[in-house]
Formats: C-alpha cells, structure tokens, sequence
C-alpha cells in the first residue's frame, strides 16, 4: 500500500496528536493514585503515549519537510 506524502502528513499528524492528547491526560491524572506500584505502571504508560505522539509529530514534519524539498525541485 502506497500513501501519499500529504496523507502521510496528515495521518501523523493526527496520530501525533491524539497520542500526545492520550499521554498528557495521563500525565496530569496521576495525583489522585496513591498506590505507588499502580503508580509506577501509569507514568510508565503515560510516557510511552507520549513517546508515540513524538514519533508522530517527528514522522509528520519530516514527511514535510521531504514534500518541501521534493516540490522546490521540481520547479527548477
């Protein structure tokens, strides 16, 4: 399956985003658990929502920074 670089942009986009959504929610309920293990396995699966949201946002700005690059040649 082929994806365009725009619909590339756009899914990571939109995956960056929900996934950093995901993991900044969790990030900010963390107050109210007060056992320290479940503690513990919640930053971890916040951070790793977090992780995945960055992968996104890196996967979307490098897909255009490639279209960039690939549509400033073709006009030469």
């Amino acid at each position: 399956m082929k994806l365009s670089i725009q619909a590339t942009m756009t899914i990571a986009s939109i995956f960056g985003a929900l996934c950093l959504a995901a993991g900044i929610q969790g990030l900010m309920s963390l107050s109210g658990i007060t056992d320290p293990v479940e503690l513990s396995d919640a930053k971890g699966f916040a951070w790793f929502w977090t992780f995945l949201g960055a992968v996104g946002v890196v996967t979307a700005v490098l897909a255009w920074w490639i279209a960039r690059g690939y549509t400033s040649d073709q006009e030469e």
